[in-house]
């Protein structure tokens, strides 16, 4: 079989090539899955760099959520069936034309979801979904997030409005605001404008932001941070910008406010199978309403995985960029 993999870490459009591997054999409790599509995230392309918090071996194959058809089954798999659409968000080496995985941590795509949707359902949005959760934010509350324009971004403002919580998203171009609206996002600032602050005031009619997500780092954390009502708490989801956060003590210290982080990877590990049941189920019923959009940008081939690893940081990108073997 095809498929991706990086001898070295390094950027993924040098890193990355096509090699011909043999077709994996499924083992007791595991299933064998026919690559139809699979995202590119940031997270898949930082294990490539060897920047992410978790590292593999080299040589080492890549990717992590992907929809597919069960092509064969392990000894002692009963819940699923050869030609059985599946998507998986936890599947390391699915840029592949097959993969292996537990047959537990397989989700069976419910009849009506496209292949484009079905191949973004898990990691993303259960992310996004699972953020929201431990928020614990009520009806009505406000939450602010900076990188709104991101995937994430994205998936979460649209979820928590859906539960009944107000979102200010912060972008850092005025352009992002449009391609938001155009989504049917709203609530957005851009923080080039000079006066962004009362935006946001004039957004919130004055009313208690209470919880802040910070996915940029540097000085848009503080930012972030400067906007949050008294015991308010600053949730800490990525780095795109810095590893480095900029936090005024002042802040802290007068408002008593916390710092804590989010690792979806550690989350999901710990959170109880039915709890992740009932939140899975929540996104499909979002999707189905047209509540949540799932966009696609761009669909590659994996021979041109240089250039689909660059148009995944493309500004202004709408929607996740797709391999197809």
């Amino acid at each position: 079989m095809r498929a991706l993999v990086h001898d070295t870490f390094g950027e993924p459009h040098e890193v990355l090539k096509v090699e011909s591997l043999p077709l994996p054999q499924p083992g007791p409790g595991q299933v064998r899955v026919r690559t139809l599509l699979s995202p590119i995230h940031n997270h898949d392309l930082w294990t490539v760099r060897g920047t992410y918090g978790v590292k593999p071996e080299l040589p080492a194959q890549a990717g992590t959520e992907a929809v597919g058809v069960v092509d064969a089954l392990g000894d002692g798999v009963e819940n699923l069936s050869i030609g059985q659409r599946v998507a998986t968000g936890g599947t390391f080496g699915v840029w592949a034309e097959y993969f292996l995985a537990p047959a537990a941590g397989l989700l069976p795509v419910p009849d009506g979801l496209s292949d484009e949707t079905a191949a973004q359902l898990v990691s993303m949005p259960f992310s996004a979904i699972a953020l929201l959760e431990t928020l614990q934010l009520e009806p009505g509350q406000w939450l602010v997030q900076n990188a709104a324009n991101g995937a994430v971004g994205r998936l979460l403002a649209q979820l928590a409005v859906a539960r009944g919580i107000h979102v200010v998203g912060l972008v850092r171009r005025a352009e992002g605001v449009a391609e938001l609206e155009a989504q049917g996002i709203t609530g957005i600032v851009a923080t080039d404008a000079p006066d962004w602050r009362e935006q946001v005031a004039a957004l919130t009619g004055g009313a208690p932001i209470a919880v802040g997500v910070d996915s940029v780092g540097g000085t848009a954390s503080g930012d972030v941070l400067s906007l949050l009502a008294e015991n308010g708490r600053m949730v800490v989801f990525g780095a795109m910008a810095s590893p480095i956060m900029n936090l005024a003590s002042g802040d802290v210290i007068f408002k008593n406010l916390t710092v804590t982080g989010f690792w979806g990877l550690k989350v999901s590990a710990a959170m109880p199978a039915a709890q992740r049941g009932a939140l899975l189920g929540e996104l499909v019923t979002r999707i189905r309403e047209g509540a949540l959009t799932l966009p696609v940008a761009a669909t590659y081939g994996f021979d041109d995985i240089a250039q689909a690893s660059r148009a995944n940081f493309e500004p202004g990108r709408v929607g996740k960029v797709l391999l197809r073997p």
